[in-house]
């Protein structure tokens, strides 16, 4: 009697271990497909991003080239002082910026150079300050890390926003580098005669933002605001964090 029964709860096992395996077999193939396509998601942004950084930086040197050449035209007794550095800066925009990384270092010295060349629009009673914090012997300073001509939006608002006529205008700028966090700090004292309602002038902010948010997502800080008659920005990005989690990627 018990025989019966016995080969119909066998068949029933039976099928309960089939339906198993073929679950198992269909979440395995369901979830090598969902791998498949984040992959293939992955690719596709990293491409969208790539992309949209070139458009972007292909709109910003133009626009840092004819800035630059201003700043030389408008002061043609120090030509050969402002060439020197020019010839830096473009070695560096020609060559270095193609590079999707530069060094904390390179970008540094590509800042101090085109800072140099802005200040001979200036008087030489106007107060201007360049800090330098680096910590050289941290171990991010030398590798590729840190995107090229991140700092240019900054300094060069910094000396077309500056009132440069008020006896007691000023531009404030430092530039830290230590325990992995790349940062520069600008003050300036706004000109009542605002260039940010000139026609197509804002481009390089728009570009830093972007460029920022695509490569550093939620590993920098970005902040622009004014005290009275002071404009200050801002920009750190944590350096460790962004090489941390593009090794987890």
């Amino acid at each position: 009697m018990n025989t019966p029964l016995n080969i119909i709860f066998a068949c029933i096992i039976c099928l309960l271990l089939i339906i198993v395996a073929w679950l198992i077999y269909r979440f395995t193939k369901a979830e090598k497909i969902k791998k498949e396509l984040e992959e293939r998601f992955l690719e596709l942004e990293n491409k969208t991003n790539t992309l949209q950084l070139q458009t972007l930086e292909s709109r910003l040197n133009p626009h840092l080239f004819k800035n630059i050449l201003n700043s030389i035209q408008s002061h043609a007794y120090q030509t050969y002082f402002a060439m020197d550095k020019l010839g830096n800066v473009l070695d560096y925009i020609l060559y270095e910026s193609q590079n999707r990384f530069v060094s904390p270092r390179e970008e540094i010295e590509f800042a101090l150079n085109l800072i140099e060349i802005n200040k001979i629009k200036l008087s030489p009673l106007f107060s201007i300050s360049v800090k330098k914090k680096i910590d050289e012997t941290d171990a991010l300073y030398d590798q590729k890390i840190l995107a090229p001509l991140i700092s240019i939006d900054l300094i060069e608002n910094a000396f077309k926003h500056a009132d440069l006529q008020s006896p007691d205008a000023f531009i404030s700028i430092i530039i830290e580098f230590k325990d992995n966090i790349f940062s520069i700090t600008v003050h300036n004292k706004i000109s009542p005669k605002s260039a940010f309602l000139k026609e197509h002038s804002g481009l390089g902010s728009s570009t830093l933002e972007q460029r920022l948010k695509i490569l550093y997502n939620n590993c920098f800080k970005l902040d622009r605001y004014t005290e009275e008659d002071v404009y200050v920005a801002q920009l750190k990005i944590n350096l460790l964090e962004h090489k941390n989690k593009m090794f987890t990627a």
